[in-house]
């Protein structure tokens, strides 16, 4: 995983959100006098990020221009009609400014500050302390998608796979996915109640809500699984314009047939590598959705040994890990041939590092 100062830079450089003056972010500040001599939105980013340098916050400049942009409801400073970054702004636009870079200086991430961040171009809610998705995991979601039209395009026919998401957190993988695959189901795993509602809240958000079942369920524990039930039509129809939450302890009583696709983005952190972590993840993220145990294969192992008996022929796991991870997943599949599962590609993520895997079953 990146250190957060360098996803910080990748997320603030890449595509804006649109931010408003409601919501989690505003939910708890009070009034304060205006700062003395500031009054436009050029001068006040300039003012922030002399203070958040000197208070040794990272991307100072990028976190100021954010806050600033969010309270005159733009999605970058730079995206701001240029009459705007010299106009006066409003006594109430001033504190909501103050109470903002406030929470920056207690080093919250800037996605928590304003409540939601852009990914795959879908505007999501953020919430702490349901995990934050980074650009890395952009790039798997665009290799999922590259692998799913060449599969469309071998067998004639458009994309629609029947896709489980383990880890969903605020459902970014999920709700990308369904956006660009109009004809494809997701079943949404988390075990943490928090994302689970924010995922459920994102779906809605989007208008995706018919197309996905968010099941609160630790893959960790009991997961006997049983005879999975193969007619996908039943979820289909007891799906369809109802919220789809869904709380159960194992995997043995799930209404889906064979999954096409599995993709994750788990905790992989190495445990000694938490304290390493900035304090913006160590404060403000949930541990649970990082720490991978001793290797960072915690998870990632949980889910090879679940996959056979979830997946279709020929199905496919795409997998976000350390780049530690691709020797150390190989040589354990390698000690599982009773799996049938066979590391077929890795690919490198913007920095040039291994960071993602595709995994397929073959065999009974």
């Amino acid at each position: 995983m990146e250190l957060w100062g360098r996803m910080l830079w990748a997320l603030l450089s890449g595509p804006g959100r649109r931010g408003s003056t409601r919501g989690w972010a505003f939910s708890s500040w009070q009034p304060q006098p205006p700062l003395a001599g500031l009054s436009s939105a050029i001068e006040l980013v300039s003012h922030w990020t002399g203070v958040f340098e000197k208070r040794g916050i990272p991307e100072a400049r990028e976190s100021s221009e954010y806050i600033v942009a969010h309270v005159l409801g733009a999605k970058t400073f730079q995206s701001l009609r240029p009459a705007l970054w010299t106009q006066p702004l409003t006594s109430q636009q001033l504190q909501c400014i103050r109470e903002l870079s406030s929470r920056r200086l207690q080093r919250m991430p800037v996605q928590y500050i304003l409540g939601e961040w852009d990914f795959q171009g879908l505007s999501l809610r953020m919430v702490p302390p349901v995990f934050i998705p980074r650009p890395e995991t952009e790039e798997l979601v665009e290799w999922v998608l590259e692998e799913v039209a060449q599969r469309s395009h071998a067998v004639g026919s458009p994309g629609s796979p029947l896709i489980l998401e383990v880890g969903c957190g605020s459902g970014a993988i999920s709700l990308s996915l369904l956006s660009q695959l109009p004809q494809s189901r997701v079943i949404a795993v988390d075990k943490r109640e928090a994302a689970i509602s924010l995922t459920h809240e994102n779906a809605q958000r989007l208008r995706l809500q018919d197309r996905i079942w968010i099941i609160h369920l630790d893959m960790t524990s009991g997961c006997q699984l049983g005879t999975l039930g193969t007619n996908l039509q039943v979820w289909l129809i007891r799906s369809r314009g109802r919220p789809k939450v869904w709380h159960e302890r194992s995997w043995t009583h799930l209404p889906w047939g064979p999954m096409d696709l599995i993709v994750s983005n788990p905790p992989y952190v190495f445990h000694q590598d938490m304290e390493q972590l900035a304090p913006e993840i160590r404060s403000y993220e949930d541990p649970a959705a990082l720490d991978g145990g001793e290797e960072g294969m915690d998870i990632i192992t949980h889910i090879l040994a679940l996959a056979p008996r979830l997946l279709k022929d020929s199905g496919s796991i795409f997998l976000e890990v350390d780049p530690r991870h691709p020797e150390l997943v190989s040589s354990w599949l390698q000690s599982r041939p009773d799996l049938y599962l066979n590391l077929v590609a890795v690919r490198r993520d913007f920095c040039g590092r291994p960071r993602f895997l595709h995994i397929r079953r073959s065999g009974p």
